[in-house]
């Protein structure tokens, strides 16, 4: 008896095209989010206003609220 040739399902064709997506993003070496518009807005700013850029940054990534726990009960 013949074996059946396994068609390829949708997902295999979307998963092919997503991986080869990737691939051409990776390329780039991950440049794709810092492009050149953010090099043309940092190099029209002043150092005082970079650092003051660079410090909101820092407050924003440090001082989130914490996650409020939930009690356990028992």
């Amino acid at each position: 008896m013949a074996k059946k040739k396994k068609r390829p399902s949708p997902t295999d064709a979307f998963r092919k095209w997503l991986q080869e997506h990737y691939r051409a993003i990776g390329a780039k070496g991950g440049k794709a989010a810092a492009g050149k518009g953010v090099k043309k807005r940092l190099a029209a700013m002043t150092p005082a206003e970079r650092s003051a850029l660079a410090r909101k940054a820092a407050l924003a990534r440090w001082w989130k609220a914490p996650a409020k726990r939930k009690k356990k009960r028992g």
